[in-house]
C-alpha cells in the first residue's frame, strides 16, 4: 500500500471519529447492526478514492506528509487495517459506498462552501461567465461595458508611426530574408572563425556579453564597465526624458581625450582605448579614422561597440521602441547617441540592410523631436528602398498631425514614387482610393511645380542623357537651379545627393518625364499657375538664412570620403572647416606646422610600432621634407597592405 494512499485513508478515518458526536442516533444503531466493529472497521473504501475527483481533489491540495518513522512505527497497523478492509470489500461492498457517499457529503459540506464563495467572487470580478465556474461546457462570454473599454483602450494605445519594430532593427534577419540562411551562416561562421584567430591565446568564456537590441555583441568585446549610466529628468507632455551621466573614471578619460584632440594626437586617442575600451568619444574618432584609410569592418565595429555601451547604460524605464522617451541632444552627455545612431544609419545603408536603416533613422526622431541629425530628410529614401510604402504614407499623415511634411522637397517627390509603386501593387483598389488620394501622375506634377530646380540637378546627378530631357530643360521654368531661399536650396542639393540612384529606374524616369511634359503644357496654357506655387514655395521657406546649415550635404552621401596620407592628421578637424579648406579657404594646420618629432628613448616598443604605423608620426630620422612625405606615403601603403 502506498503512503499516499494510507495518508488518505487515515484521514478520512479521523473525520469519521470526528464526525460520531454530530450524528443522529438512528445512523449509530444502523452502523452497530450492521458491522459490531465500526469502530476498527474503516467508514470508506480506499480504492473508491481513486475514482472520486472531489475527494481526490481536497486531499491533493492539502500538505502532503511523508514521514518515514510513521510507516516504520505502524506498520503492524497497516496490516491489520488492510485485512480489515478486505474483510469489508468481500462482505458490504454496496453498504460502504453509500456510507461513503454520506460522510464524504457530511464532511466535505463546510469545505466546498467556503471554497466556491471566494471563487464566484473571483470570477465576477474578471468579468467571466458564471457558468465556466460549474464546469459547463460553452463559450467564454464577456460583459458589453468590458469589450467597450477594450476597445477604447485598443483605439487609445494605437502604436505611432515612429514605434519600432525589434526585429527589423537586427540586420541578421534582413540578410537572411534577402540572401538565405545558409549564406549569412556562413559569412558569420567565417567572421567567428577569424575574430577566434584574433584573441587566440586568451581566455575563451571568460565573460558573456549582455544581450542588446540595436547591435549584436561579439564574443571578444571587452566585458561592459559600466563607467556609463543614464538618469531620469522630467516627464513632459507625454515624453519622459532622460540623460547620460559620466562616472568619475569616464570624466578622466575624457579629459585625457580632449588634450589629445587639442594637440590632434590620434595615438593618444588610441591609448585611451586601452584602459577605457568605451570611451564613446575615442571610438567615434577611430571610427571616422578607419573609414578614412578604408577599413570599414573596423570602422562599423568601433561603432557598434560605441552602441553596445550606450544601451547597457539605459535606465530600466528607458523604452525608446515605444517612442514615449527623449534624449535631447542640447545635453552634452547625449551628443554621441545622435552621432553613433547616424553613422550606424549609414553603415546599415551600405550593407543593404535598408529596413533596419529606416528603423534606426526612426529611432533618431523619436529620440529628439527638433530633429538635430536631419534624420527627416533620409526617411522617406529608406522607406522607398525598403518597399514600405504604405507606411511612408501613413508617416507623412501621423508625424505632427498635419500635411506639411509633402512641402519638403524629399516628400513631395517621394510621396508621388510611394503612390505609383502603389497603384502598380493595387490596380483593383484604384477606383476605391481615387476618390480619396490623388494619383501619382498628379503628385508628381505637384512636385515639380513646387520644386521646379530639382529636375535639372537629377538630370545631371543620375544623369538623364536622353534627348526629351535636353528639351524640357529648354523650357524656362526648369531652366533655373536656385530657389531665392538658402535653407530650400540646401534642402534640394541633401535630396539630390540621398535620392538620385532611386531615380535610375525607367519607371520612374518615365514617370517624371511624362509628368514634366505636362507640367509645361499646363503653363503655355496658363501662366499664372507659376506664380501661384512661386508664393506657395516663398511661404513655406520665407527665412533668408540657412536654417539647415549644419546638415552636411556629405553626410547624406553614398560615397566614402578619403583623405589623401598627407592629409590625415587633420581629419579630426571640423568638416565644415575641411570644406572651407576644399572652398579656397586657408590650412588650418599645413604640413610644415606638423607636430614635432617624437623621442623613442625608454618607450613600450609596441607603442612605438602602433606610432610608426601612423602616416604624420615622425621620429625625425628623415633628411629633408620631400623624403619624409615619401616615407610617409610609402609608410601609409604598406598600412593598407
Amino acid at each position: 500500500m502506498s503512503a499516499r494512499l494510507l495518508k488518505k485513508f487515515l484521514k478520512e478515518q479521523e473525520l469519521q471519529q470526528q464526525q460520531h458526536h454530530v450524528e443522529d442516533e438512528e445512523e449509530e444503531e444502523e452502523e452497530a447492526a450492521e458491522s459490531p466493529d465500526s469502530e476498527n472497521r474503516p467508514a470508506i473504501n480506499p480504492f473508491d478514492l481513486l475514482n472520486d475527483d472531489d475527494v481526490d481533489q481536497l486531499q491533493e491540495d492539502e500538505p502532503e506528509i511523508a514521514d518515514e518513522m510513521v510507516l516504520g512505527k505502524d506498520h503492524k497497523q497497516e496490516l491489520s487495517v488492510m485485512k480489515s478492509m478486505t474483510g469489508a470489500i468481500s462482505t458490504s461492498n454496496q453498504k460502504s459506498k453509500k456510507k461513503k457517499k454520506k460522510k464524504c457529503k457530511a464532511g466535505l459540506t463546510s469545505i466546498t462552501n467556503k471554497v466556491e464563495e471566494p471563487l464566484d467572487d473571483t470570477l465576477d470580478a474578471l468579468s467571466l461567465d458564471a457558468n465556466s465556474s460549474r464546469h459547463k461546457l460553452g463559450p467564454t462570454k464577456t460583459k458589453p461595458e468590458t469589450s467597450k473599454l477594450c476597445a477604447g483602450f485598443v483605439k487609445q494605445c494605437a502604436p505611432p508611426a515612429l514605434q519600432l519594430d525589434p526585429k527589423c532593427l537586427n540586420p541578421e534577419n534582413e540578410l537572411r530574408r534577402i540572401f538565405g540562411s545558409k549564406v549569412v551562416k556562413s559569412f558569420e561562421k567565417s567572421n567567428q572563425d577569424s575574430s577566434s584567430r584574433q584573441v587566440r591565446g586568451g581566455r575563451r568564456g571568460a565573460h558573456h556579453t549582455r544581450k542588446t537590441i540595436l547591435v549584436s555583441p561579439s564574443e571578444h568585446w571587452p566585458r561592459w564597465d559600466g563607467s556609463l549610466s543614464m538618469e531620469f529628468l522630467e516627464t513632459k507632455d507625454g515624453y519622459h526624458h532622460f540623460r547620460y551621466v559620466h562616472s568619475s573614471y569616464y570624466d578622466q578619460a575624457q579629459s585625457a581625450f580632449e588634450a589629445a584632440k587639442a594637440i590632434q594626437d590620434l595615438n593618444g586617442i588610441a591609448s585611451i582605448l586601452l584602459y577605457q575600451p568605451y570611451h564613446l568619444d575615442s571610438l567615434i574618432t577611430m571610427a571616422d579614422y578607419f573609414k578614412f584609410v578604408g577599413e570599414h569592418q573596423m570602422s562599423a565595429d568601433a561603432i557598434a561597440k560605441s552602441l553596445y555601451a550606450l544601451e547597457c547604460a539605459w535606465h530600466p524605464t528607458f523604452t525608446p521602441l515605444q517612442a514615449n522617451c527623449q534624449l535631447k541632444i542640447n545635453h552634452e552627455t547625449n551628443k554621441p547617441m545622435f552621432t553613433t545612431l547616424f553613422t550606424h544609419m549609414k553603415n546599415l545603408d551600405r550593407r543593404g540592410c535598408h529596413r533596419s536603416a529606416l528603423e534606426v533613422c526612426k529611432l533618431l526622431l523619436s529620440l529628439d523631436l527638433d530633429d538635430p541629425m536631419g534624420a527627416m530628410f533620409c526617411v522617406d529614401y529608406f522607406a522607398l528602398r525598403a518597399e514600405v510604402y504604405a507606411w511612408l504614407e501613413w508617416f507623412s499623415e501621423d508625424y505632427k498631425s498635419d500635411n506639411s511634411l509633402w512641402l519638403f522637397p524629399n516628400f513631395s517627390y517621394s510621396l508621388a514614387i510611394c503612390r505609383f509603386y502603389l497603384e502598380c501593387e493595387e490596380p483593383s483598389k484604384d477606383d476605391d482610393t481615387s476618390a480619396t488620394k490623388s494619383s501619382s501622375a498628379d503628385l508628381m506634377k505637384q512636385a515639380l511645380m513646387l520644386h521646379p530646380s530639382v529636375l535639372k540637378k537629377l538630370v545631371a546627378k543620375v544623369p538623364l542623357k536622353d534627348q526629351a530631357w535636353t528639351n524640357i530643360l529648354k523650357h524656362a521654368f526648369f531652366q533655373s537651379e536656385k530657389t531665392g531661399s538658402a535653407s530650400l536650396d540646401h534642402l534640394i542639393n541633401i535630396y539630390v545627393e540621398r535620392s538620385y540612384i532611386i531615380w535610375r529606374l525607367p519607371d520612374l524616369q518615365k514617370l517624371l518625364r511624362n509628368s514634366a511634359l505636362q507640367v509645361i503644357e499646363t503653363l503655355e496654357h496658363s501662366s499664372s499657375d507659376a506664380k501661384d506655387w512661386a508664393c506657395v514655395r516663398k511661404e513655406a521657406f520665407s527665412s533668408e538664412n540657412n536654417e539647415y546649415g549644419h546638415l552636411l550635404v556629405s553626410d547624406f552621401s553614398d560615397t566614402v570620403p578619403t583623405l589623401p596620407p598627407e592629409n590625415l592628421q587633420n581629419f579630426m578637424v571640423d568638416p565644415r572647416m575641411r570644406e572651407a579648406e576644399q572652398n579656397g579657404g586657408q590650412i588650418a594646420n599645413p604640413l610644415d606646422g606638423g607636430p614635432a618629432p617624437r623621442d623613442v628613448a625608454n618607450r613600450n616598443a609596441l607603442a612605438v610600432l602602433f606610432e610608426s604605423m601612423l602616416p604624420w608620426v615622425n621620429y625625425g630620422g628623415g633628411g629633408d621634407e620631400g623624403g619624409n612625405e615619401e616615407n610617409q606615403v610609402d609608410g601609409h601603403e604598406q598600412g593598407d597592405d
